[in-house]
C-alpha cells in the first residue's frame, strides 16, 4: 500500500483524547492482526482465520470512520475558517482512496 503525503498543514490541534482514543483503537486491530498470523502460522483451520480477519478489517473500518469524524471536527473547519478550500478537495481524495479499500 502507498503512503500518499498531502500538502495540508495542520495549524491546530486535535483533542487528545480522541487521537488516544484512535491509538488505542490501532493498537488492538495490530494486536489482533498479529494474532491471526500466528493462527496461519499454527495452521488453523481456514475459516477461522478468516472470521478473524473480518474482524481485524471492521477494527480498522471503525477506527477510519472515527479518524475521519476528527478529521472533520477540527481540520475540515478549520480550513473552511481559513478559506482553504483545497482542504475539501483532499478530504473527498481521502475518502475515496479509504472507501476503495474497504
Amino acid at each position: 500500500m502507498e503512503a500518499v503525503m498531502t500538502s495540508h498543514n495542520h495549524n491546530h490541534h486535535h483533542d487528545p483524547e480522541k487521537i488516544k482514543a484512535i491509538v488505542n483503537r490501532l493498537s488492538k486491530a495490530i494486536g489482533h492482526l498479529e494474532s491471526v498470523k500466528r493462527m496461519v502460522e499454527d495452521d488453523r483451520d481456514c475459516s477461522e482465520v478468516l472470521v478473524q480477519l473480518a474482524a481485524v478489517r471492521s477494527a480498522i473500518n471503525n477506527t477510519g470512520k472515527e479518524l475521519l469524524k476528527e478529521h472533520i471536527s477540527h481540520c475540515i473547519v478549520h480550513a473552511i475558517q481559513e478559506g482553504d478550500e483545497d482542504a475539501i478537495i483532499e478530504l473527498n481524495d481521502a475518502i475515496d482512496k479509504f472507501m476503495k479499500s474497504t
